[in-house]
């Protein structure tokens, strides 16, 4: 099989060889599944740049996510046939065109779905299913705000909290994405790289604070949208975006740590706030449960139609450097998708 290994930390144009490697059996428990392509997420950019704890040492193979067709079944596994058109999760290994996945970590997809709109139901629309629906309540009129809202993940949050009733307020930094938003149907799109984001929600949030706010960018965002917050707000937390621009400056790097700000318990009991922080990686791994009822849950909206994914854009697999250069830019909107 055909694999993408990552062989350097750096530009995405020098980072990548494409291998041929041994195609694996599958063990109890897991299935074979032959590749039509893979998803991106933006923590492979900062595995690419050398700045993300989780990578496996180097040479590693990236991804998170595939769609395909089963290929080979393992023992103990029921309720899949070979031949069935699947959305499966893996643990690194995701580049490349055969993977291994456990069974609890795969649904059966529809063909109506493209690569691009099956793999952003994966980690991206399960990581905002997890924020929006298994970490805090939310519902009709409450005001919330989405950083990186014309992202993977920013769509997803918009999509799901509309169908609450929910006021948003949601963050990008061109006005391409400004019009996206607003077809979306947030309610506040703001520049961030023409206003303070806290500033204007400031002005425009009625005299009100916030319920909740997203945030994939960490640093002083933190600090900033507690400001933002009231009694009973919560801040999700589900990345660290801001670290690719400290990268190498130890200055920035210091700047960055501090901007997250210092915490004490009792801070969060007296004004009733809380930070949540969301690693799915974690939740697979210990609650496998609550990721299932996750992937279940975004394949039947999806499949409904309540949700629509958006795909910014596919790349042929030799492509993969231009693929990860343009998520890295961020300029993309939607998924970004690599198809074998």
């Amino acid at each position: 099989m055909r694999v993408f290994a990552l062989v350097k930390n750096g530009a995405a144009n020098e980072a990548f060889e494409l291998r041929e490697q041994a195609t694996p059996t599958p063990r109890s428990g897991e299935l074979l599944i032959e590749s039509e392509g893979f998803g991106l997420n933006f923590a492979d950019v900062m595995a690419r740049l050398g700045i993300y704890r989780d990578c496996p040492p180097l040479p590693a193979v990236l991804g998170y996510e595939n769609v395909g067709r089963i290929k080979a079944i393992g023992a103990g596994v029921e309720g899949f046939e070979v031949g069935e058109r699947v959305l499966a999760f893996t643990r690194f290994g995701g580049y490349a065109d055969h993977v291994i996945s456990p069974a609890m970590a795969v649904a059966k997809i529809s063909e109506r779905f493209s690569v691009g709109e099956a793999t952003a139901l994966a980690t991206q629309y399960i990581t905002a299913y997890f924020a929006a629906e298994e970490t805090v309540s939310l519902y009709k009129g409450d005001h919330v705000l989405i950083h990186a809202a014309a992202g993977g993940v920013g769509t997803a949050l918009i999509q799901l909290l509309k169908r609450k009733g929910c006021v948003i307020f949601g963050t990008a930094g061109s006005e391409e994405k400004m019009e996206y938003l607003r077809g979306l149907g947030v309610d506040y799109p703001i520049n961030y790289r023409e206003v303070d984001y806290q500033v204007e929600i400031e002005k425009l949030g009625f005299g009100r604070k916030l319920d909740a706010t997203f945030n994939p960018i960490g640093g002083d965002y933190v600090k900033k949208d507690f400001k933002l917050l009231g009694p009973g707000g919560r801040l999700v937390l589900y990345g660290a975006s801001k670290m690719t621009e400290a990268r190498g400056n130890i200055i920035k790097m210091l700047k960055l740590v501090f901007g997250f700000g210092w915490w004490s318990p009792i801070g969060f009991v007296t004004k009733s706030t809380a930070l949540i922080g969301i690693n799915m990686l974690r939740i697979a791994d210990h609650k496998p449960e609550a990721f299932q009822r996750s992937l279940r849950a975004v394949i039947d909206l999806a499949e409904s139609g309540a949700i629509q994914p958006t795909v910014g854009k596919e790349y042929p697999y030799a492509e993969l450097p231009d693929a990860h250069t343009y998520l890295e830019s961020r300029k993309s909107i939607g998924k970004v998708a690599v198809k074998w």
